[in-house]
């Protein structure tokens, strides 16, 4: 059988599975879709049904190829707690429930204020409950027994690695990650985490991506038919394992990375992707912009948006609307009558607390009517914009590619600097173009990279079997580009000043 490596790329819905040869080549993959569970009103996440998924493919796949090491990948925001048997202490919450609005004031109050909290742990607020550490308290809040039991505390890449393994550890790029549970000046665990009575239940030494975390268990090996001998890596944060093939391709550049799907990540590796220094201007404090850290342990400066998560949501509506699944063609003449006339725009967000904007309230503004998002997701109004399906398209993305130019100015772009739009948005001409003409000062290209987070976890998954660094394998693979041409439009900063001034 042909040897591979495995990689379990865990994204908020979907799941996939993806295999790759020595050389980086995809030759399989599985995805499986997992919606949230509700239970007493806490939206949970589906973990006994994801764990069975994952065993029961990685059989199947262990028949067809030889797997000799296991990458491992995640979402940002999911923990799961233990108990001194090894099991599932609390249930494990999903980060889009939304707790009673207290909870926040709740959780501040006992840790620190927010501005305090986001200069030391480099994080910012995240609603609902897209930081760790407030989701860990809203959890002890919910269930004080059951969290009073816990021994261990395990970032999803890591519980994942520890059903195939059973051995726990942490990574710097979880930890890093908008979790307000590391330090970055003290380079160790925040006080955040004794507030929460959890840092016992915490690895002592965080390890890197690509270190393994044990190899297969034989509980598991059964379980799957993969080897005892088949190392696992300590696992990837998702955004990270994206940037990765990007800092030992682009080594030494000015670059930004676009990465988009349902949340649109913007990255600043630093000078030479060489990192940066974790610091906040004064203007920035309680801003949506925080620090990863790479795998390699540098920080780099992020900012998010649920850009993919807007995109469907109003193109669901229009669609429905419409009765088609068929978006409109670029059409520039279009685009600058809608920019010109400054009465149709898009404001976000579809889910409340988050973005580049979390304080604004979703809406439709159409010739200076509002239409809340809600009563028109509904079908309760329809506003005259919803009519005209190549006006309303225009308009979202014109609000996507503003939110997108304001995210990548909050992580610091300068002229000439270059910008890499990978994900699912590399097939959105509409907003690729736009954003190029709002950005005229910068290159913006689109990336040949398919399945760039799989593809970085992979390349810790290699690491991993032969001991190596990550940049060893440089040369497996490449980076195509394609430079996105910007159009000329007048009066782009006017319709920008005024969907600002609507915020």
């Amino acid at each position: 059988m042909t040897e591979a490596i495995a990689v379990f790329d865990v994204g908020k819905t979907n799941k996939k599975i993806m295999i790759f040869d020595g050389h980086l080549k995809i030759l399989d993959r599985r995805f499986r879709h997992f919606e949230s569970e509700v239970v007493d009103g806490v939206e949970l996440e589906p973990i006994e049904a994801v764990r069975e998924w994952l065993f029961a493919t990685l059989r199947e796949l262990a028949a067809e190829f030889t797997i000799t090491a296991l990458g491992i990948t995640t979402h940002g925001a999911s923990v799961v707690t233990l108990n001194g048997d090894g099991e599932i202490a609390c249930p494990v919450v999903s980060y889009t429930h939304v707790p009673d609005e207290g909870l926040h004031d709740r959780f501040f109050q006992a840790v620190g204020s927010r501005n305090d909290l986001q200069r030391q742990t480099a994080t910012a607020e995240l609603k609902p409950l897209i930081n760790p550490a407030k989701l860990l308290y809203f959890t002890r809040e919910t269930w004080p027994e059951r969290f009073a039991t816990v021994k261990s505390v395990l970032f999803l890449p890591q519980y994942f690695g520890y059903l195939l393994t059973g051995a726990t550890a942490a990574d710097y790029t979880y930890i890093g990650c908008h979790t307000y549970l590391w330090d970055y000046g003290a380079w160790t665990w925040s006080h955040v985490a004794d507030t929460l009575g959890i840092r016992g239940a915490l690895p002592e030494k965080p390890s890197r991506s690509w270190e393994t975390i044990g190899t297969v268990s034989a509980a598991a090996a059964e379980a799957t038919g993969i080897g005892t001998e088949v190392p696992v890596t300590v696992g990837i944060h998702d955004s990270n394992a994206s940037l990765l093939p990007y800092l030992l391709k682009k080594r030494g550049e000015d670059f930004l990375l676009n990465s988009t799907g349902t949340w649109c990540v913007a990255m600043n590796p630093g000078p030479g992707g060489a990192g940066m220094d974790a610091t906040f201007a004064e203007e920035e404090i309680g801003k949506t912009v925080f620090f990863n850290i790479s795998a390699f342990g540098k920080p780099v400066k992020t900012s998010i948006l649920m850009g993919g998560q807007e995109f469907e949501t109003y193109t669901d509506i229009l669609k429905r609307i419409h009765g088609t699944d068929v978006l409109p063609d670029f059409n520039k003449s279009l685009y600058q009558r809608v920019i010109d006339q400054r009465q149709h725009f898009i404001i976000p967000g579809v889910l409340p607390g988050t973005g580049q904007f979390p304080d604004s309230r979703a809406r439709i503004v159409d010739a200076g009517r509002e239409y809340d998002l809600e009563e028109v997701r509904s079908g309760t109004v329809v506003p005259p914009l919803f009519q005209d399906l190549p006006a309303a398209y225009a308009a979202l993305n014109l609000s996507l590619a503003l939110q997108s130019k304001v995210a990548l100015q909050r992580i610091g772009i300068t002229p000439g600097m270059a910008i890499f739009t990978e994900g699912g948005f590399r097939h959105n001409l509409d907003y690729n173009v736009l954003l190029a003409a709002f950005l005229d000062d910068n290159p913006v290209y689109l990336t040949g990279v398919e399945e760039a987070t799989s593809l970085g976890a992979a390349i810790t998954a290699i690491a991993a079997r032969d001991g190596e660094e990550p940049m060893a394998y440089e040369s497996l693979f490449e980076i195509e580009t394609f430079p996105v041409r910007p159009e000329s439009f007048r009066g782009l900063n006017e319709y920008e000043d005024a969907f600002l001034k609507l915020i």
